[in-house]
C-alpha cells in the first residue's frame, strides 16, 4: 500500500493542543497511521461531503483524501458534539 503525506491544517493543531494530553496522544497516534493507511478500519465517509471521519472515543478527526497527490488533509479535531458544527 502506498504512502501518504499526512498534512494538518493550522486550526485543526490548534484544537489538537487544547486537548488533554492523554486523549491528544491517542489522536496523534491515529492521525499518523493515516499516513500508511488513509482509510482505516471504521473509517466513514460523511454524506454531502468529499471527507472522511474517524473516531478515537469520543473525539473525531474529520480529513479528505486527495488520491492523486498522496495526501489526507485533517480539517477538525474535536468531540463528537462540535466537531461536525
Amino acid at each position: 500500500m502506498a504512502s501518504y503525506k499526512v498534512l494538518i491544517k493550522r486550526s485543526a493543531a490548534k484544537e489538537l493542543e487544547g486537548l488533554p494530553p492523554q486523549i491528544r496522544r491517542r489522536i496523534v497516534t491515529r492521525i499518523e497511521a493515516l499516513g500508511t493507511m488513509s482509510r482505516p478500519p471504521g473509517v466513514e465517509k460523511l454524506s454531502g461531503q468529499e471527507k472522511y471521519r474517524i473516531r478515537q472515543g469520543d473525539y473525531r478527526v474529520v480529513y479528505a483524501i486527495d488520491d492523486d497527490a498522496r495526501t489526507a488533509t485533517v480539517f477538525k479535531v474535536g468531540h463528537h458534539r462540535d466537531v461536525y458544527r
